[in-house]
């Protein structure tokens, strides 16, 4: 079976897990793990930042930023696809007491008019503006890229109002792939940046988050309240330093193939490309086929290939570490047979 419902899908290689099976561990709770602590030494230098803090998922990091950066009845300015508010749970609101704010995107981007007439004034009948957000690679867009101008502009819009600015970056390193620029540029445009180890760099478990020192001692404590304080656990560090070390220049494969595979949807299937294959994600359109994405899905894994539904009418296929160019040939051979 040729798997491209995610790049979360990957298995850790043979030296990924003797290097877990070797690691350094301590107790993290008391700051002891050495590992953990070379793993977060490590990313706040690759962003530029001061600080850095390992949690087990994106969304526990997402969650620990919002609690980090707002107070309860406080508002967040993000996009109406974005991954805070579609997928983790109404955490933002359910346990940071935070209100969502969302807005119209085209591929990910707020118009920044749309963004600066959000901002609240101040009156008494208002909540506070809290925090602006981002997503960088923007799933639902088919994996897009947010410019480094973009982020620029909203920056400079969030430091005149004095608003801190968030960048979920599970997928950040495929944007700097993408677009010749590095983690550190699109970090020194926010205040802090969540990405994932597991999502194309190939570590088994966790994400970071970057900041200033100040806001990760105050993410650190609002990890321990969800449950994230962690004994010895250098075993899931030492994969993600290693991810961090070797598995980033790579991602470009993973680019090439998504290239590749979006060209053979078109000329081979009925399914129409919807995004503009900037990185690892492709979204195919089923409407003009008459069958919708549950269909086409059951005929795909028949035929010896997963993908995964993000509508009714809209498949993804996700390249990945795991994904071999042969493996990308073999599915474009399926779909012409299909």
């Amino acid at each position: 079976m040729i798997d491209l419902r995610s790049d979360t899908i990957t298995q850790p290689s043979e030296e990924m897990r003797k290097i877990m099976s070797e690691a350094l561990v301590g107790d993290d709770v008391y700051g002891e793990d050495p590992s953990i602590n070379e793993l977060e030494e490590f990313a706040a230098n690759l962003f530029g930042k001061e600080a850095a803090l390992f949690v087990t998922s994106g969304t526990q990091g997402n969650l620990a930023a919002v609690l980090a950066h707002t107070h309860p009845g406080q508002e967040i300015i993000l996009d109406k696809e974005s991954h805070l508010f579609l997928y983790e749970g109404g955490g933002a609101s359910a346990l940071a007491g935070a209100q969502l704010r969302i807005l119209d995107h085209e591929r990910g981007q707020m118009k920044i008019e749309e963004i600066e007439a959000s901002i609240r004034a101040e009156d008494i009948h208002f909540p506070e503006t809290g925090l602006i957000w981002l997503e960088n690679t923007h799933n639902r867009s088919g994996g897009n890229v947010l410019p480094l101008s973009y982020m620029k502009d909203v920056y400079a819009l969030a430091q005149k109002n004095n608003i801190p600015v968030h960048i979920d970056g599970a997928r950040i390193f495929n944007a700097a792939a993408a677009s010749g620029s590095s983690v550190e540029e699109f970090a020194s445009y926010a205040d802090s940046v969540q990405f994932c180890l597991s999502k194309g760099l190939g570590a088994p478990v966790g994400s970071i988050l970057v900041g200033t020192q100040q806001f990760i001692d105050s993410a650190r404590k609002k990890r321990k309240m969800l449950g994230g304080g962690l004994r010895q656990a250098g075993v899931l560090a030492a994969p993600g330093l290693h991810a961090l070390q070797t598995n980033i220049d790579r991602l470009k494969e993973d680019h090439e193939n998504a290239q590749m595979l979006a060209k053979a949807i078109e000329k081979h299937t009925p399914l129409s490309v919807v995004n503009t294959v900037e990185t690892n994600i492709i979204m195919a359109d089923t409407s003009r086929t008459g069958k919708d994405s549950g269909e086409w899905l059951s005929v795909f894994k028949n035929n010896g290939i997963q993908a995964g539904a993000m509508s009714p009418t809209i498949i993804r296929f996700t390249t990945h570490l795991d994904l071999s160019k042969e493996d990308v040939q073999n599915t474009v051979d399926i779909l012409k047979a299909i």
